[in-house]
């Protein structure tokens, strides 16, 4: 049976029933910066510390080995969810520590001076300045596709960037600033053709649409658990098993040895050479809660549900006198967040103005300067509402509401 979409499942998410001090309902919508958790996550976590905490893979006492059973269990959740296997999974800190893993583990280890790495403008910076500075590193060629006007990209002119140099191509599956879903597919045969490894940074598009990294033939593809329902602090990096062994430990210590000498010290295999140190165990179990949760419900149907949202608030906002909508106008080329602008006023008085209503959106330039910067954005800054599983039309409604409120007060 499939959990419902919208009004039916709040009711697992007990933040959503808040009432803010000025007496307002909240209306969450800043799911893309972080996701609100349900209470099974909740208790999931709640439950680990109650009756299971102990170190991972280390004390053969009760406590340890349920402890390492349960962290292996959420590994292989991991694993199904995206069609990989159990050791091409490594758990992390996040999106940015698995990006920088690989920058530094294969980055350094196989790039020359002169090599070529590949980026979209559209990056958030978590997938362009751990390539820029391994650019700098390395005296690589750091080159930065540039996009159309509505951030989408132009296949030719990936096929103009990308040559026999580029040891990298790096590209999100959905984009955080406008949502963009990337012809992943398309760019990574075109980055293998030329002997290029191909990383995918999925932050926003594991969370909202099916991901089958086999599909993708991605080498490199990572994401974090706290924009999936899931724990701060937990995330995965996938590295496909042929490449896997060229992967340097980016973090050396304790769990990640199979044995240490004076002069030298040998490493466990994948994926625990890659997990230093004690790992987030409770964060990884509330990750692989957070995917059942989200499998129940159906990954086409919550793409489904955001497009559904995101139509709804093109509707009403597109005709609304001096609001400014960036993206592609083609809903299906995109996920559920939606960037805006009220001319001649700046993004974070709009947020204010929002949240005095009881809506919480982000504004900013999201990690995403370049691509701000290329288009000539009003104050290099955009308001961004982005949906998720628990939000409804009414949430837009009174989003709408809260945009005419900001117009009356500055203009």
């Amino acid at each position: 049976m499939q959990y419902p979409l919208g009004s039916e499942v709040k009711k697992d998410f007990p933040i959503l029933s808040t009432i803010l001090p000025n007496g307002k309902r909240l209306v969450y919508l800043d799911n893309a910066a972080t996701t609100q958790k349900p209470i099974q996550v909740i208790n999931a976590v709640a439950d680990f510390y109650k009756f299971t905490n102990a170190n991972v893979a280390r004390s053969a006492h009760y406590l340890g080995e349920k402890t390492t059973i349960a962290y292996n269990d959420a590994r292989k959740e991991v694993a199904k969810f995206i069609n990989a296997d159990y050791d091409e999974i490594i758990f992390t800190s996040g999106t940015t520590e698995s990006i920088n893993t690989v920058a530094y583990g294969w980055g350094d280890e196989n790039l020359s001076e002169g090599d070529e790495i590949v980026v979209m403008t559209s990056e958030h910076h978590s997938d362009f300045v751990p390539w820029q500075q391994l650019a700098l590193r390395k005296k690589a060629h750091f080159k930065v596709v540039p996009l159309r006007e509505d951030g989408t990209i132009d296949i030719d002119t990936i096929k103009q960037y990308v040559s026999p140099k580029t040891k990298i191509v790096a590209c999100a599956g959905m984009t955080n600033s406008f949502g963009v879903i990337n012809p992943i597919e398309e760019i990574g045969h075109i980055a293998h053709k030329l002997g290029a490894v191909f990383v995918v940074d999925g932050a926003q598009s594991v969370p909202s649409m099916p991901t089958d990294v086999k599909q993708i033939d991605a080498d490199f593809l990572s994401f974090s658990g706290h924009k999936m329902l899931a724990p701060m602090g937990i995330g995965v990096l996938y590295v496909k098993r042929s490449i896997i062994e060229s992967l340097k430990p980016f973090l050396t210590g304790g769990g990640m040895i199979d044995e240490v000498k004076n002069d030298s010290t040998t490493f466990a295999c994948a994926p625990d050479r890659y997990e230093a140190g004690t790992p987030n165990v409770e964060g990884a179990i509330g990750l692989a809660t957070a995917i059942k949760y989200l499998k129940k419900i159906g990954m086409g149907r919550i793409l489904e549900h955001e497009r559904d949202l995101l139509a709804y608030a093109y509707e009403k906002l597109s005709s609304v006198d001096r609001v400014i909508l960036y993206g592609p106008k083609d809903i299906e080329k995109r996920g559920g967040i939606l960037s805006f602008n009220i001319k001649g006023i700046h993004p974070h008085d709009v947020a204010s103005i929002l949240d005095a209503n009881g809506v919480a959106i982000r504004s900013g330039h999201h990690c995403a300067q370049p691509i701000l910067r290329s288009l000539n954005v009003e104050f290099m800054a955009t308001a961004r509402a982005s949906f998720y599983v628990y939000n409804e039309k009414s949430d837009i409604d009174v989003l709408v509401d809260a945009i005419e409120d900001a117009k009356r007060r500055f203009l």
